[in-house]
């Protein structure tokens, strides 16, 4: 090999490896998905979410909610918390009040999710509408930590949200209520949220406390109040 073919070789594995970081970078979309094993319109779009949980560049999370739990089946994955997140987005989303199934993408836009392609068509559309995608600080997870670049903070700082879930297809049988008899998949399931702290535009750095169990880790920033999510990364 030539010296002119060699520094070509090396030119031409820079860029590759331009390319691929560039891409590795590129801001997640966030898809959350507010279900319940007690809910019968929830399995289509429980379906639909597993659709897209492994395409590039989308963080898919279920969350169970409890308030269909007295109808006769109590949500083994349900908690209060999660219940809360959904209620907080309402307003902001400009809804009268939390129902099931609801998809919410990037904090910012929402639908029912349980018609075919509803929620790839609500990725495809947060990703070409102008400020739908995800922008904000880079956000990197790693080395027990949490990294967060400097950047353009919402008034009174963000939200940064710890998100542990269980990653890949999880089937359960569901003995009573409305899904009586049937085995529900669940994709990317969450089974805890806390909020690590906040980010008032400076460059921070956060303890990552170690997952158990096996679980895969989510954090986001997001504006308060159920505002856009600004910035998400998933190991």
């Amino acid at each position: 090999m030539t010296g002119s073919t060699t520094r070509m070789a090396l030119l031409a594995g820079a860029m590759l490896a331009a390319t691929m970081g560039a891409a590795t970078a590129q801001p997640l979309t966030v898809v959350e998905l507010f279900t319940s094993q007690g809910c019968s319109s929830c399995p289509p779009a429980n379906a639909n979410l597993i659709k897209v949980k492994d395409q590039p560049g989308v963080l898919a999370l279920s969350f169970n909610v409890t308030y269909w739990d007295y109808l006769g089946w109590k949500d083994t994955f349900g908690r209060k918390e999660f219940t809360e997140r959904q209620v907080t987005y309402e307003p902001s989303l400009g809804r009268d009040g939390p129902f099931t199934p609801q998809v919410v993408v990037n904090g910012r836009s929402d639908g029912v999710g349980a018609a075919p392609g509803e929620i790839q068509s609500l990725i495809a559309r947060s990703q070409t509408s102008k400020g739908g995608r995800t922008q904000g600080p880079e956000l990197s997870l790693g080395q027990g930590k949490v990294s967060i670049g400097a950047g353009k903070a919402p008034g009174g700082g963000a939200d940064i949200w710890l998100v542990r879930y269980t990653r890949g297809v999880v089937e359960v049988p569901v003995a009573r209520g409305e899904n009586t008899g049937r085995t529900l998949p669940h994709a990317n399931v969450v089974h805890a949220l806390t909020k690590l702290g906040s980010w008032n535009g400076t460059a921070t750095t956060l303890p990552l406390p170690a997952a158990a169990g096996g679980l895969s880790t989510a954090v986001l920033v997001q504006a308060p109040r159920g505002g856009p999510i600004l910035a998400a990364a998933a190991n």
